[in-house]
């Protein structure tokens, strides 16, 4: 039987971390070339950091809504046998489904979060043909993960549903 909390705190979980995301994009790092008081060396200042806390928490919140479905249909291999039929064939696609939209996710945030929290500080510090930099993310990497999370979302949703389906079939065989 499908639990209507599970999908409920799932969802809420799911939402707050593609808001989360959203907002990461929007306040991400932007990076400008500052000289010092005397002239003699270039810095990198940068914006708000905020962008790195807001990655990491929707990286946290996917991660944990992942975890509590996964636990709840006991990762699909542990527990009963599920019932042949549609509904089997329909939560295993799904699963997989989930957990390659899950990875993207994971992998564009913390990624983004780690990239967003790198500074460089000085930049024409020693007389170098190429100084460093003031790179900052690109554009859209939390933007990616955003989306990504909300496909897991929306899959574990399903996959939870067709897993629930197959589990209750099992217990009460239709004929």
């Amino acid at each position: 039987m499908t639990s209507k909390l599970v999908i409920i705190v799932v969802f809420i979980l799911d939402l707050i971390a593609v808001g989360l995301a959203i907002a990461a994009e929007q306040r991400r790092s932007v990076g400008k070339v500052v000289p010092d008081r005397e002239k003699v060396y270039e810095y990198c200042e940068y914006g708000s950091d905020i962008a790195t806390s807001y990655g990491a928490g929707a990286f946290v919140l996917l991660l944990t809504s992942q975890l509590i479905i996964m636990v709840a249909s006991k990762c699909f291999c542990c527990g009963k046998a599920l019932n042949p039929g549609g509904s089997r064939a329909c939560a295993i696609i799904l699963f997989l489904i989930c957990w390659v939209f899950f990875l993207i996710a994971e992998i564009c945030l913390l990624a983004a979060s780690i990239r967003n929290a790198y500074h460089t500080k000085y930049r024409k510090m020693w007389n170098v043909d190429e100084p460093p930099s003031c790179e900052v993310i690109r554009k859209g990497v939390f933007a990616a993960g955003a989306s990504f999370a909300l496909f897991t979302a929306i899959v574990s949703q399903f996959y939870y549903v067709c897993y629930s389906r197959a589990s209750d079939d099992y217990k009460n065989p239709p004929y």
